[in-house]
């Protein structure tokens, strides 16, 4: 994952984060495209607000994890603090398996028991990011005595934890799905 590599040879990465932004821009093109083929068409394979729904916060994702590196170089972030990695990993592992979902949902009647497997290793994964930032947290405002510090890291890591969580949404919008279309 691109984010993965920013954090890894930070603060080197402002090209790395110039092509997040890219990738970002082509999300949002590429979700401008879907919600006009859902007004252009009169019959879809599924409900328009599910897959505007599934659209709009797979974008949501893209959207968190690009913001969160832009706070970094806005923010003029000098080291990156372990739980950020820590974090930035669970949202990783989160989006390999929606990445695998979405692509089951192609053959969703054959992959009704993965899909539903998956959707809850997802919510697991967002468990465990809502521990670590409930731990990053504390021990944020146990260790930083600049306030100004405080807030740009408090802002970070909610962030990418935002998005663990908007994986999870995907993954209960998925599962609704199935539970709809079989």
């Amino acid at each position: 994952m691109l984010f993965m590599e920013i954090l890894d040879c930070y603060p080197h990465s402002e090209e790395k984060i110039s092509k997040l932004k890219r990738i970002e821009h082509e999300a949002d093109d590429i979700c401008r495209g879907i919600y006009e083929k859902l007004h252009q068409t009169f019959i879809t394979p599924m409900d328009r607000e599910d897959i505007y729904a599934l659209a709009n916060k797979m974008d949501g994702i893209l959207d968190r994890i690009e913001s969160s590196a832009a706070r970094m170089h806005i923010y003029n972030i000098k080291k990156i603090i372990p739980e950020i990695k820590e974090l930035t990993l669970i949202l990783n592992n989160s989006l390999a398996l929606v990445t695998r979902v979405i692509h089951a949902m192609r053959q969703r009647r054959k992959n009704v028991k993965m899909i539903l497997e998956t959707c809850i290793e997802i919510n697991t994964l967002e468990n465990e990011g809502d521990k670590i930032l409930r731990r990053a947290m504390a021990d944020l405002f146990e260790r930083e005595n600049n306030a100004i510090e405080l807030v740009k890291w408090k802002d970070i890591i909610e962030r990418i934890e935002e998005a663990t969580d908007i994986c999870e949404d995907v993954s209960n919008i998925i599962e609704g799905m199935i539970l709809k279309y079989g």
